[in-house]
C-alpha cells in the first residue's frame, strides 16, 4: 500500500489552493451557490483525509480553465468546449489504457476532431495515481540501423530500445510509422505495454496538390494529438494521468515532426525531389521546400475530412481569444516562443505583441521526470 501523511504545512497548502481554486470556481459558476458551505465541507474533508475530491462540476470547470490558462497553447479560443470525461475511479493500467483507446476514438470522431480530456485517478496520501509514460497516445518508433542511421523518428530511439528490452516486438517489417505501444504504471503493477488497436489509431496519407511525386514519399501522420504525459494540477490536487487534445495546427506537423532536423529531417529530400539549387544557402531552398511539406500536411487533413488548422488563421484566432479574456477582467498568461509559429513568425499577428508567462492555476505541467521517462524509458515512477 502506498501512503504517504499529510503534514500540517502540507496540508494548509492544499486548503490555501482550494480555497483559491473554489473562489474561482464560484465567481464564474453563480449558480453553484455560496461558497462557505462548499468550503466548509472541504476543510473537513482535508482535515479527515489528507486531501479533497473535487465535484463532476469542479473537474470540468477546473479542466477548461487549465486549458485557458495554459501559456504555450494558441488554440485556447475554444477552452469552454473541451469534454472532460472523468474517470477517477479507474486506477488499473488494463482499464487506463482501454479508456485511452476510447479516447482516440471518441475525439477522432470521423474526423471533425473534439477538444477532449481523460482524467484518471488523483494523487492522494493514500495511493499513488496511474502514470502514463509516452508523451502522446500515439507516437512513431525510431530504430537504430545497422549502418548507423536511424528509420523512423529519433525523438524516441531511447524509449523504442528501451521498449524492446521490456519485450515490445516491432512488425516483421520495420517502417518508418510504426506506433509505439501505450506504457502505463500504477504503483502495484508497475509499468505495462499495450498495443493500440487498429481502430484506435486514425492516420492521414500526405499528399502534395501539385507534386505527384510527394505520395510516394510514403509520409502519414495521426489525425488526432492526444497529450498524454502532462499532470493537471486542480485546486491542489495532482492528477497525473489526464491526456487531452485539440486539433493539430499544421506546422506541428509540417515544420516540426517532419521538418526539424533532429526528428524526420525531411527538407533536404523534399528540395532535391524538387530540384532546388541546394548549393547554397541564400537560395532559400530550405523555405522553400519547408513550405511545400506544410502545403501538403494541410492539403492531405482536409482533403481527407480531418480537423486542422493552418497558422495564419489560428494566429488570428488567438488574438481574439485574448481580446475576450481581456474584456471578461482575465490576464491571459503567453509564452512567445511557443505561441509564435515556426514558419513565417513575422508575418502572424501575434509575432508584433509583448506577452506576460506568468503561471496561472488551474493548468497543466510537464515534471523533469515525466519527460525523461517519454524519451528514455526510465526510471519507473515507482522503484
Amino acid at each position: 500500500m502506498h501512503e504517504r501523511r499529510t503534514g500540517n504545512a502540507e496540508a494548509e497548502l492544499l486548503r490555501a489552493a482550494a480555497e483559491e481554486f473554489l473562489t474561482l470556481f464560484h465567481a464564474e459558476n453563480p449558480q453553484a451557490g455560496p461558497i462557505g458551505p462548499r468550503l466548509a465541507a472541504v476543510g473537513r474533508e482535508i482535515d479527515r483525509t489528507g486531501t479533497y475530491w473535487h465535484t463532476t462540476e469542479e473537474l470540468t470547470f477546473g479542466a477548461r480553465v487549465a486549458w485557458r490558462n495554459n501559456a504555450r497553447c494558441i488554440g485556447r479560443l475554444y477552452w469552454h468546449s473541451l469534454q472532460v470525461r472523468d474517470l477517477r475511479t479507474v486506477t488499473s493500467a488494463g482499464e487506463v489504457a482501454e479508456h485511452c483507446f476510447d479516447h482516440l476514438r471518441i475525439a477522432h470522431n470521423g474526423g471533425k476532431i473534439r477538444p477532449m480530456i481523460s482524467v484518471f485517478a488523483p494523487e492522494t496520501p493514500t495511493r499513488a495515481a496511474p502514470r502514463i509514460w509516452n508523451e502522446q497516445l500515439i507516437r512513431y518508433a525510431g530504430y537504430e540501423q545497422p549502418d548507423g542511421r536511424l528509420l523512423g523518428d529519433p525523438r524516441y530511439r531511447a524509449f523504442t530500445s528501451e521498449l524492446v528490452r521490456r519485450g515490445w516486438q516491432p512488425p516483421e517489417l520495420p517502417g518508418a510509422f510504426d506506433v509505439l505501444p501505450l506504457v502505463v504504471e500504477t504503483f502495484e503493477e508497475g509499468p505495462r505495454m499495450f498495443e493500440l488497436p487498429d481502430e484506435a489509431i486514425n492516420e492521414v496519407p500526405l499528399e502534395h496538390p501539385e507534386l505527384p511525386w510527394f505520395a510516394d514519399l510514403g509520409l502519414r501522420w495521426h489525425a488526432v494529438p492526444v497529450i498524454s504525459n502532462n499532470r493537471l494540477d486542480i485546486g491542489g490536487v495532482s492528477y497525473p494521468a489526464a491526456p487531452f487534445n485539440g486539433w493539430y495546427m499544421g506546422t506541428e506537423i509540417g515544420a516540426r515532426n517532419l521538418g526539424d532536423t533532429d526528428r524526420y529531417a525531411l527538407v533536404p529530400e523534399v528540395a532535391e525531389r524538387m530540384g532546388l539549387d541546394t548549393t547554397s544557402e541564400a537560395t532559400l531552398w530550405r523555405d522553400r521546400a519547408l513550405i511545400e511539406l506544410n502545403r501538403a500536411v494541410l492539403h492531405s487533413f482536409t482533403t481527407n475530412g480531418v480537423s486542422i488548422t493552418d497558422h495564419h488563421t489560428e494566429s488570428r484566432r488567438f488574438l481574439l481569444h485574448l481580446e475576450r479574456e481581456e474584456r471578461a477582467g482575465r490576464r491571459c498568461p503567453t509564452d512567445w516562443t511557443w505561441i509564435v509559429p515556426p514558419l513565417s513568425g513575422s508575418q502572424t499577428p501575434v509575432f508584433h505583441r509583448h506577452y506576460t508567462a506568468e503561471t496561472q492555476l488551474p493548468n497543466f505541467f510537464t515534471d523533469p521526470e515525466t519527460t525523461t521517462r517519454a524519451l528514455q524509458g526510465t526510471p519507473p515512477a515507482f522503484l
